[in-house]
């Protein structure tokens, strides 16, 4: 559904004008489209038809609570990368037993708290995690179970932050040596084979590298069914599709479906996949207020009260995100002008050189496709508080999470007692 759209002048999510929640809750402000969001699981759910497969959600693309309790109501499982994150599930009403644990750096605690819960599988990223697994679950009599990460050495063609499939990536296991690490495991008395795992990157704009990874991968697939042929269930193909954020045309769920089908249901598994950007990313936007005008003799600037801490994702990779007003207005007369926050750095911009309508000092804007990476990404760096996030449901709205106050800040420090 398009879930941003504009009424009257005015830019609305669902039924609800964007200018009501900022002056009800102020800015920055996250706003996020329930309808969206269960909206593309179901569609990616529906494309999958016929498959025996599970959708988990990534949670490190926007953990809020309302978001997650929206998907596990859905019917999404979730693949997690922290403990923090597999308790944000727990405490939104997720089912453990539906998780998939990935992540380079999983803690013994981490790594018991996942076991006492029941996920459904650790993907495992090197032979020293492996152990560390073997040893915990042994140690709470246990055998833990488990899918290799494997690495297709594929060039997803995208950003290299997040391109994490080629061998160069700190991430997962190379093709090349995924099979001794299988043979390990299966020797090992605390570990059961469930699955076979891979994922090539983030924001991936095209079929084919999925196409040629599942194709690279199918023969170690048979190698590993031969190996654990009574515990094998699952290939966990991963996440990185991507969205639409300035131009191209990534493919839709039918689409990618459509071009993958043939290649996993040959397998004869159940198949795994983990968006995230795919499910969220145009479901969310960041509403904030222009601060004041700046003009230099080379540049003009748009100063608004969002900044590089509430969305790092143009600072950090460079990222396209469109920036409109929320009040129209006269949509012929446009600027050319760096849209700026407060923070100082030279990095702090969410827009460079763009054309855009123009705008007064208290004007609204809407950055969209916010609803990954974003709040999820935000920190206090300059002592500023966190943006509050609002979920809209049709014409229903509420706060999914507050502002932080100036208290908030310093919450859980303390001086040190020879300073007092």
């Amino acid at each position: 559904m398009n879930a941003f759209r504009y009424s009257k002048g005015q830019l609305y999510c669902e039924g609800v004008p964007l200018a009501r929640l900022a002056g009800e809750f102020g800015t920055p402000l996250y706003v996020y489209s329930q309808g969206h969001i269960t909206g593309q699981y179901d569609g990616l759910h529906k494309a999958l038809r016929g498959l025996n497969h599970l959708i988990c959600f990534a949670v490190k693309a926007n953990s809020n609570l309302g978001v997650l309790r929206a998907l596990a109501q859905a019917g999404t499982g979730f693949d997690i990368v922290s403990g923090g994150e597999l308790f944000r599930v727990v405490q939104a009403g997720g089912d453990p037993g539906r998780c998939v644990f990935s992540g380079v750096g999983k803690t013994r605690e981490e790594i018991e708290y996942a076991l006492k819960l029941g996920i459904y599988m650790f993907n495992v990223e090197s032979q020293p995690e492996l152990h560390r697994i073997s040893q915990v679950a042994r140690r709470m009599g246990r055998r833990a179970p488990i899918a290799v990460r494997v690495n297709p050495g594929v060039d997803p063609d995208t950003h290299d932050y997040i391109s994490t499939g080629k061998h160069e990536s700190k991430f997962g296991i190379s093709l090349r040596d995924a099979l001794d690490v299988y043979r390990e495991a299966a020797r090992s008395d605390g570990i059961e084979i469930r699955g076979v795992q891979m994922h090539i990157g983030s924001q991936i704009t095209k079929t084919a590298p999925f196409v040629l990874a599942i194709r690279k991968i199918a023969p170690l697939i048979e190698r590993v069914r031969q190996i654990a042929p009574h515990t094998l269930q699952c290939f966990d193909m991963g996440g990185g599709l991507g969205i639409r954020y300035h131009t191209g045309d990534p493919p839709t769920a039918t689409e990618f479906a459509q071009a993958v089908k043939r290649q996993v249901r040959a397998l004869g598994l159940r198949i795994l996949l983990e968006p995230g950007r795919f499910i969220v990313g145009n479901g969310g936007v960041l509403v904030t207020r222009v601060v004041h005008l700046k003009q230099t003799p080379v540049k003009r600037f748009v100063i608004v009260d969002a900044a590089m801490n509430d969305l790092i994702r143009p600072s950090l990779y460079g990222s396209y995100h469109e920036i409109i007003p929320v009040s129209a207005g006269d949509a012929r007369r446009k600027i050319t002008a760096d849209v700026v926050g407060p923070v100082c750095e030279s990095g702090d911009f969410l827009a460079q050189g763009r054309r855009l309508a123009a705008v007064e000092e208290g004007a609204l804007l809407a950055v969209m496709s916010a609803g990954a990476y974003g709040m999820a990404m935000a920190s206090n760096y300059n002592a500023r508080p966190r943006p509050a996030e609002v979920m809209v449901n049709g014409y229903r709205y509420e706060l999914a999470r507050r502002r932080e106050s100036a208290k908030d800040l310093i919450s859980g420090e303390t001086i040190p007692s020879w300073l007092v």
